[in-house]
């Protein structure tokens, strides 16, 4: 029996359930990995309250990602041995000491990169790879505005998108998370509880506009954010942390300047195998080489689940959030 985080019914962080679960010997395909560090991200919210459907039913363990090494290895694995350090991202499995995994979906972790680290930028950091290299390619120039910026996935994308020579403005809850996303590559941070963010987008780039909006909030920074937007730029909406944007009139796109718009996930952009190690491949050496730091600002013992997801919910966490078994 190993510890884990289950959820028996939907609800508010009460419904996390600290237990023990019995983890089988790996089948086909499969490896049985001892966890030293797991994600907390907040699309594990939208699976708890049940924004998202659980693929395998109830009850599940909670979590989308995390770090560990090999213990064993089931038929037909041939590229992953016993002691392997391993990182992976995917859904649901994630709040437990030890789990099964299908090969196909995990990495090898370079010496370089430590457990901890790992399980904090996975998900995210694979996210901003996706987000600012192929939903809108950044380059040196591009003018980029990243919604709470001084989150899990905005501290990475600040310094991701700096490192490829963007203009980057990031909007932000308060002085002390536009200061941590100023020293995380934003050139340029709004308090959007205090301003316009759409009037000081217009000043900030001189009526410009941006390039690309990158937005992890949803509902409460739509449609405003169509208006910092120059015409033909592009609309990326990769999360709902404030709820989901409901369907709109996609006239919209053609009244604000022709606008593209879309919801991308990273399960789409890593499903061939081949993706998901380019795109591990490609976090690993910009965090291997200094160009991104992964800043893991929170840790909690795994039966302290509940307490990590309501300071998440509640806006009380920056960077990232993780478990440790």
């Amino acid at each position: 029996m190993v510890a884990a985080v289950r959820i028996h019914k939907h609800g508010g962080p009460e419904v996390l359930t600290f237990e023990d679960i019995e983890v089988a010997a790996p089948g086909q395909g499969q490896i049985r990995i001892k966890q030293h560090a797991c994600g907390v991200n907040f699309i594990d919210t939208y699976f708890r309250i049940g924004m998202y459907p659980s693929p395998v039913g109830m009850p599940f363990v909670s979590g989308n990602e995390g770090a560990g090494q090999v213990t064993a290895v089931g038929p037909g694995v041939t590229d992953i041995k016993v002691g392997d350090r391993v990182a992976y991202v995917v859904p649901l499995g994630g709040y437990s000491a030890e789990r099964l995994l299908p090969a196909d979906r995990v990495v090898k972790l370079p010496d370089n990169i430590p457990y901890e680290q790992a399980a904090g930028m996975m998900l995210k950091g694979m996210t901003a790879q996706y987000l600012l290299n192929r939903t809108y390619k950044v380059v040196k120039g591009t003018i980029v505005l990243i919604h709470a910026a001084a989150g899990g996935v905005g501290l990475i994308a600040c310094q991701w998108a700096n490192h490829l020579g963007a203009t980057v403005i990031g909007t932000v809850g308060s002085k002390e998370k536009a200061d941590l996303a100023k020293k995380n590559g934003a050139h340029h941070t709004i308090l959007y509880r205090d301003e316009d963010f759409v009037a000081k987008v217009k000043e900030i780039t001189s009526g410009k506009l941006c390039d690309v909006v990158y937005d992890g909030i949803g509902k409460t920074t739509f449609p405003a954010s169509l208006d910092c937007i120059r015409p033909l730029g592009t609309f990326a909406s990769f999360g709902s942390a404030s709820g989901p944007i409901e369907a709109f009139n996609i006239n919209i796109l053609q009244t604000k300047g022709s606008l593209f718009a879309t919801r991308p996930t990273l399960n789409t952009y890593v499903a061939k195998r081949d993706d998901l190690v380019k795109t591990a491949s490609d976090l690993f050496d910009k965090v291997g080489s200094g160009a991104v730091k992964i800043p893991i600002n929170q840790k909690y013992p795994l039966k302290d689940a509940q307490k990590a997801h309501r300071d998440l919910e509640g806006r009380d966490t920056t960077g990232s959030s993780i478990l440790i078994p």
